[in-house]
């Protein structure tokens, strides 16, 4: 589904009107239409139900103000409290507020925190409809004291477009929040919506196009990252047609990464997997990855992979597929400049992850003129030290911040965090809606890029390879939260739940997809 900031849906509304004669009278009654259908289907009855509706000034305001005349018609027993002069109303919003000044809906246009606070306690539903997606200054004063109030009701509320407080571009809670039950966002969800802590405030979120034809926005390239059915397995396929990886990882200070990374790919349905790692861990790391195939290391006096391994390297490479570098390599230098050499000499697709990033940081030079695919897999730390910019900095407006590094550095790349991210050269970039904060633990993320490999390895482009691995890394990590709880998911849980996973994800494909897609109403 297409996702879209808030300058771009203004852009699609004002197209509406220009291209199709849909002009904002008919979308803001089309919104106020689809919210009452979704009550109807959500509440067993709505007449009679005490509705309460908080109403801003602006676009959102008028849209709770048509959506109070439909509920009106229905025999709900509807209020108003319009938090902003009557007197500085404009547009769609004055005309709707005129509407239900006629009809006869009450209408409180006093911000008496105490009166308030016992309508909602009387009240058994609460539409917001204070701020809508283009708010971009904190709340402050009473309606941040009314928003607590709301928060607190443990009322049924529904959002209108997206929580009141939620900056629409980057998901951020502007002082306070509305925390939704639903939210039903309108012609196509915005950024927002499905980035934290946004997401989680909109409660279950379902989208009405409200009349938006599909080639209004079929060239928009930011999507949530929907699965595609997988390749059937070759039933005469030898080894090697289901992928050949070097995972050039570990050091003698870490183990865990190389392991991760080499099986999670034979995890995944990957054939042919071989791990360059230090002399020292093969030993230990083949009592538990037998199937593996090591190329033992020299080593430095710090235990990392000796820069007088890269001729070996190199004749290794030239038989695999792609080749993955960097998790647990540690930050010797020598090691540093030998993971430099490799990325500028070898020719074939590379994922970067782990400490790989971490020797890249200053010499980005070494991607933007590379002929094979890059795939670049930093957690929000090493993204920073990448861009040199501040966490914060990226958080405020991450999308538009990975589109232009992807871009510049001529790579994809995986932004890990929840949602993660992932971003194309080409400006294409999906929200991925699997996975859970369980994944914060070490080692989830060298099971990544051993998933990303399988999916190349199993017959998936490259393209799909990266944002399906994405996924089922997410999918496996929903399915151990549901078994065991996210709070003690492991690199190894996530490891040997992968075969699981994928059996599942082929038996259930069309209900997994629509667990995980926005639910469209009319």
């Amino acid at each position: 589904m297409k996702v879209v900031d808030t300058e771009k849906i203004n852009e699609l509304d004002k197209r509406m009107e220009i291209d199709f004669g849909v002009d904002s009278q008919i979308l803001m009654e089309n919104a106020a239409i689809s919210v009452v259908n979704f009550l109807f289907k959500e509440i067993d009855a709505l007449e009679n139900k005490k509705i309460l509706i908080f109403c801003g000034g602006g676009n959102n305001g008028g849209d709770g103000f048509a959506i109070a005349r439909k509920l009106y018609s229905l025999k709900s027993k509807v209020k108003v409290f319009l938090l902003k002069d009557e007197k500085n109303l404009k547009g769609d919003a004055k005309l709707n507020f005129e509407r239900i000044k006629k009809i006869g809906i009450p209408i409180i246009n006093d911000i008496d925190l105490s009166k308030i606070k016992e309508e909602i306690e009387d009240c058994e539903i609460i539409i917001d409809a204070i701020f809508g997606t283009g708010l971009k200054r904190e709340i402050e004063g009473d309606l941040k004291e009314i928003i607590k109030i709301i928060n607190n009701s443990e009322k049924y509320v529904l959002s209108v477009d997206i929580p009141s407080g939620i900056n629409g571009d980057n998901g951020k809670e502007m002082g306070i929040s509305i925390k939704a039950s639903s939210t039903v966002t309108f012609g196509l969800p915005k950024i927002g919506n499905l980035i934290l802590p946004g997401y989680e405030r909109c409660g279950k979120l379902v989208l009405s196009y409200i009349s938006y034809p599909e080639d209004i926005y079929k060239d928009i390239k930011i999507q949530t990252n929907e699965p595609i059915i997988l390749p059937e397995r070759k039933k005469e396929g030898h080894k090697k047609d289901f992928g050949d990886i070097l995972f050039i990882s570990g050091s003698k200070k870490y183990m865990g990464a190389p392991y991760f990374s080499s099986y999670s790919f034979l995890k995944c349905g990957g054939g042919y997997s071989r791990l360059a790692t230090v002399k020292s861990i093969v030993p230990y790391l083949s009592i538990t990855a037998k199937e593996v195939v090591y190329y033992p290391m020299e080593e430095t006096l710090d235990g990392t992979i000796s820069k007088n391994n890269f001729e070996r390297i190199m004749e290794i490479v030239n038989d695999v597929d792609v080749v993955v570098v960097g998790p647990g390599m540690g930050l010797n230098l020598e090691t540093e400049d030998l993971i430099l050499e490799l990325i500028k000499n070898i020719q074939k697709p590379i994922i970067i992850d782990g400490d790989g990033l971490t020797a890249i940081k200053d010499n980005l030079n070494l991607l933007k003129d590379r002929k094979y695919t890059t795939i670049l897999t930093p957690h929000m730390g090493e993204f920073s030290r990448l861009t040199k910019l501040e966490k914060q900095e990226i958080e405020n407006n991450r999308i538009k911040i990975l589109l232009e590094k992807s871009n510049e550095l001529n790579s994809i790349i995986v932004l890990k965090g929840y949602h993660s991210l992932i971003s194309y050269p080409d400006g294409s970039l999906f929200i991925n809606m699997s996975g859970n904060p369980g994944l914060a633990k070490a080692g989830t993320g060298d099971v990544l890029n051993g998933v990303i490999s399988g999916m190349y390895g199993i017959g998936l482009n490259l393209f799909d390879a990266v944002r399906m691995g994405v996924f089922i890394h997410g999918l496996a990590a929903d399915i151990l939260k549901d078994r065991l709880g996210e709070d003690g998911i492991t690199a190894t849980d996530l490891l040997n739940f992968l075969p699981f996973t994928i059996k599942k994800f082929k038996e259930n494909f069309y209900d997994i997809k629509k667990k995980y897609s926005v639910e469209v109403i009319v």
